[in-house]
């Protein structure tokens, strides 16, 4: 049977890992929840030795260089308690891209309008590949907007507990949205920063002035 990981502990992920990446995410995914960032993947590969790839995000949706060093230093004792991953190995954090993988029903709609390519766990509309541009985000399913074979209908619903593995295509209108959002998020994350300092200001002034 196969290792999954876990609701138990809050992953709220549709696509997630299996064997030995399961064992990770579980191992971390507290560590990253307590630092305020999600889950996007994990995956070890053989590509040069042994790769521990955690990719991972903030909760506003910005990852910086410096945020990435923080996670790896958050996470490295946990694995090296638990140590699932009996040989050596290198651990790789990083953000999720422009060209990001979805793995959250909030990833679809967020980046409703764009191009994606998705593989499924099982049949869907006699086919398990799709490329196509994510036309709506319900509740249950995606609805994918095809350039169709003669026969096949152009939209085609894909149930969310059928998606193996979805990613966003780059292209010029994804990059553009892409920066525009990271943009934003940015601004926003460091004016919530600056009404925290102000208010430890106001509360340092307090205590001083008693």
């Amino acid at each position: 049977m196969a290792v999954t990981a876990a609701e138990g502990i809050g992953d709220d992920r549709i696509i997630r890992e299996s064997g030995i990446d399961a064992r990770v995410a579980m191992i971390v995914q507290p560590v990253l929840r307590g630092m305020g960032v999600r889950l996007v993947r994990v995956r070890l590969s053989g590509q040069n030795g042994l790769t521990l790839q955690i990719m991972a995000e903030r909760n506003d949706g910005t990852m910086t260089v410096e945020d990435c060093e923080e996670v790896s230093r958050a996470v490295s004792p946990a694995l090296d308690v638990d140590d699932p991953i009996e040989k050596a190995y290198h651990l790789e954090v990083s953000s999720p891209g422009i060209d990001r993988p979805l793995v959250r029903k909030s990833d679809f709609s967020t980046w409703a309008g764009h191009l994606v390519k998705m593989e499924t766990a099982t049949l869907v509309a006699e086919r398990k590949r799709f490329k196509g541009r994510i036309a709506e985000a319900g509740e249950d399913a995606v609805v994918i907007e095809r350039e169709a074979a003669y026969g096949e209908e152009p939209r085609v619903s894909v149930p969310y507990d059928a998606i193996a593995e979805a990613r966003l295509i780059l292209t010029d209108d994804l990059i553009r949205d892409a920066l525009s959002k990271d943009n934003r998020a940015r601004k926003e994350a460091k004016k919530h920063r600056g009404e925290a300092d102000e208010a430890d200001d106001a509360a340092d002034e307090t205590e001083n002035e008693s």
